[in-house]
């Protein structure tokens, strides 16, 4: 067995558009037949760019290998060009195509990729949702009373999620973030983070988690500032409280706090990950399995975070092949913690595949079909090309101000 062929698409997420803007899919296929699907997560440049970055991958490296030699090829591609260090576009492309070949892989075998990791340890897995606009407008107008900066609107779709089965919701209230962060919160982003957990604390009681999410905006100082106010709601995480770039920054508002530091959709490869747990700055670890560097990566970042009493909790802010992906290692990781779920993969996010993510009452069923156990919907993917200019995330480009 051989890998032949890569194919690239690239594709306009639909309305209300959770999960981002646009994926990035691949689909290798061997001498023989057998295809394997994968998705890059990479916001860092144009995704059409980032297409051709995975064939020029495929061609140096994978193209003619045997699809079952993951080590080797994920060496040659970690270390081309004398790279050797977690360079996150090179870990996106590689990421994708590291996947498909475990999609194959599980094929060949007639095993989910799982049963090849060590196997099936949860039947279950616990899943949680962000607090999304009842009408499904993921970028409502700032300016108007919305899920994003309203609590008590928060608070009502906390309850509806709550009712469909979840017992954990996320949500990031914290203000604006940008490319010159870390920064203080501004009073306004205290009072409204505390607002919102105090709101959905009181509407959801104890039936469901509360997840702060933040995306590294603030200085130790400030995340400490902002930890003080949230602690008596007894919050499950405070995510990325300050930039990735510095888990000795982020350990330091670990060891100020009671609630548990998560941390990862920004790192790229167990080195990354190891400073992260030697420093202790996180407890809980959101690997994206289409940026850290693949599926096998992942398991070996769950196995260090075992050794360091930490749990891991894969981050899906991007496309449906990633989340068939974060299924496969949660199913086989014994330090699972709880998977982010795109709603309950019911919506339009779901398009793109033939198969279906099996969500039920607030917990996803891991597939028993060989590989990811999923399929991708060429059909769709051809109705929906990606035709804008901007990248998958941005950054606000200017300071946050008092």
């Amino acid at each position: 067995m051989h890998l032949e062929k890569i194919e690239t698409f690239v594709v306009a997420n639909p309305p209300p558009r959770q999960g981002g803007r646009y994926f990035i899919f691949v689909r290798l296929t061997t001498a023989c037949g057998v295809t394997g699907v994968g998705e890059i997560y990479n916001a860092t440049f144009g995704p059409e760019l980032c297409a051709a970055m995975a064939c020029d991958a495929f061609e140096r490296h994978f193209a003619g290998s045997d699809p079952h030699s993951i080590e080797t090829l994920w060496r040659k591609t970690y270390g081309a060009g004398y790279t050797m260090r977690p360079d996150v576009t090179v870990m996106g492309v590689l990421s994708g195509l590291e996947m498909a070949c475990w999609d194959i892989i599980g094929k060949a075998a007639g095993q989910p990729v799982y049963q090849l990791l060590g196997g099936k340890v949860h039947h279950r897995l616990r899943s949680y949702t962000y607090l999304y606009p009842a009408k499904g407008d993921v970028y409502p107008d700032p300016g108007q009373p919305n899920v994003y900066n309203d609590p008590d609107i928060a608070a009502v779709a906390a309850v509806a999620a709550v009712e469909q089965g979840f017992t954990a919701v996320k949500f990031d209230p914290a203000g604006p973030y940008s490319i010159y962060d870390g920064h203080q919160p501004r009073l306004e982003d205290l009072d409204r983070s505390e607002q919102f957990c105090k709101r959905i604390r009181e509407a959801v009681g104890n039936q469901a988690d509360l997840l702060l999410g933040t995306h590294g905006q603030f200085t130790v100082s400030g995340a400490r500032r902002m930890a003080r106010r949230l602690e008596c709601y007894d919050p499950l995480w405070f995510e990325e409280p300050v930039p990735p770039e510095n888990p000795t920054d982020m350990a330091s508002v670990a060891r100020y706090t009671s609630i548990p530091v998560a941390t990862g959709e920004r790192l790229c490869t167990k080195h990354e990950f190891a400073r992260v747990l030697e420093a202790g700055a996180a407890s809980i670890l959101q690997m994206n399995l289409g940026r850290v560097g693949g599926i096998l990566e992942a398991k070996k970042i769950a196995s260090m975070a075992e050794t360091r009493s930490a749990q891991i909790a894969p981050h899906l802010y991007c496309g449906p092949v990633v989340a068939a992906a974060n299924i496969q290692i949660a199913t086989c990781s014994p330090n699972f913690l709880i998977l982010e779920s795109i709603g309950r993969f019911d919506g339009p996010f779901m398009d793109f595949l033939k198969t279906d993510i099996s969500w039920e009452g607030g917990y996803v069923i891991p597939p028993v079909e060989p590989g990811l156990g999923v399929e991708l919907n060429d059909k769709a993917i051809a109705a929906n090309p990606y035709t804008g200019s901007e990248l998958h995330l941005t950054l606000v480009p200017e300071p946050v101000l008092p």
